[in-house]
């Protein structure tokens, strides 16, 4: 099935996506930071760019979408009904380059840890998760 939108259109709406400073990215750093955990943002030395980094802690966190990142066996990983074709490689390139990032994390001694956007909704256990990725404070 082709897209239902003109080209123009489907451009416009896509340059409106943003990769930093996204709802679930400010929810997760809100509450490390509520916790006293300090970070940098958006290295981008290290492979990947994560969206936090605790140098101390030699840890980089990754803030995925769920849709974009294929969120296995999540409601919003979902293949849209238009343009599948393209969908589906988009999407494939995409974890591609995740795995790339944190293999070449990996390959400098950096612990990797991912938060799905669904998992920022409740923040109790995003709090938690936080302690358990990073450890007493």
């Amino acid at each position: 099935m082709a897209d239902i939108v003109t080209r123009a259109r489907r451009s416009e709406m896509m340059s409106r996506i943003r990769g930093k400073g996204t709802k679930p990215e400010m929810l997760v750093r809100s509450a490390a930071h509520r916790l006293g955990y300090r970070f940098r943002l958006h290295v981008k030395k290290l492979p990947g760019t994560p969206d936090l980094v605790f140098p101390g802690r030699k840890t980089a966190l990754f803030v995925h979408g769920c849709f974009w990142h294929r969120h296995h066996g999540c409601p919003y990983c979902y293949v849209p009904k238009s343009n599948i074709q393209f969908w589906r490689e988009k999407f494939k390139k995409n974890v591609v380059r995740d795995r790339r990032a944190r293999s070449g994390l990996e390959d400098m001694g950096w612990r990797v840890a991912v938060i799905w956007e669904c998992e920022t909704a409740d923040s109790d256990g995003l709090r938690k998760r936080l302690k358990g990725l990073l450890g007493r404070k």
